[in-house]
């Protein structure tokens, strides 16, 4: 359980500090090899997300990602799963600090993604390698379920702590996944959390041995698509999700100028 809201230790509260420079998202684009890959096994489409370093999000692995959506159009489930260590590090922070429009560029393509994930037909599993900060934790609240690893990893969503406003997207998807008790202090207070903590308050929903997190997030996503009726889980996403879905897709725009601007 995370500590109390009462003041904490200075040694505790720099431990749980907003991850900076250390974690910092780097650009991908001259990567020489794909960032993500799509495979099938047992049904399951598996999207793997390696770009070798920490995983952020720029436009060349949103165009990845969304190529592997795509190719992942029919199967019975869908795993994403991130490299060791790293789930995803959030947008990447040298196309944000190109200037406004560049971030709101980026974050728009990153949140009709997002948005995607969160209304796929079929169960969706988060094989959550590690440290999994903003957009990546937003990914985390798109999931049906999310396996993550115990180790010295920072799950959160540190915006206001960098200087981000909140957009209506990222809070909202939160809002749908996170504790009640959790959603304040994750959102507005910027709170990071370490695996166990993120278990109890909502990202996570279970915790597997490091080497075994890729492997455990197919079998559930097996385990979902075998055990629940294929129509009946559409019909029911569709209902309770496509309605905020479509909300928060018609405020991309302004919202994410108010952010970045």
């Amino acid at each position: 359980m995370p500590a109390s809201p009462s003041r904490r230790p200075s040694a505790e509260r720099d431990e749980l500090a907003p991850p900076t420079l250390a974690f910092a998202p780097v650009n991908t684009s001259d990567t020489p090899t794909p960032a993500v890959t799509l495979e099938r096994r047992d049904g399951v489409a598996v999207v793997n997300i390696d770009d070798g370093r920490a995983n952020a999000l720029s436009h060349a692995v949103v165009d990845q990602l969304d190529a592997a959506l795509d190719g992942a159009d029919g199967a019975d489930a869908l795993a994403i799963v991130g490299r060791p260590g790293k789930f995803c590090a959030g947008f990447d922070l040298s196309v944000v600090q190109q200037g406004p429009a560049a971030a709101a560029e980026l974050m728009d393509r990153g949140a009709r993604t997002a948005l995607r994930i969160f209304e796929w037909p079929r169960p969706t599993v988060l094989g959550v390698t590690g440290h999994a900060l903003a957009m990546g934790a937003v990914l985390l609240c798109c999931a049906d379920w999310r396996i993550g690893t115990d180790g010295p990893y920072k799950i959160g969503l540190n915006e206001v702590a960098i200087g981000l406003a909140m957009p209506e997207f990222a809070s909202e998807l939160a809002r749908t996944r996170l504790s009640t008790r959790a959603f304040h202090e994750a959102v507005t207070l910027a709170r990071i959390y370490s695996p166990g903590e993120a278990l109890t308050m909502g990202y996570l929903d279970e915790l597997a041995g490091a080497d075994a997190v890729g492997d455990a997030a197919v079998a559930k996503a097996a385990e979902l698509a075998d055990y629940l009726d294929a129509r009946a889980f559409a019909t029911t996403r569709r209902a309770l999700r496509s309605p905020l879905a479509e909300h928060l897709r018609q405020g991309l725009g302004d919202a994410l100028r108010g952010v970045s601007g």
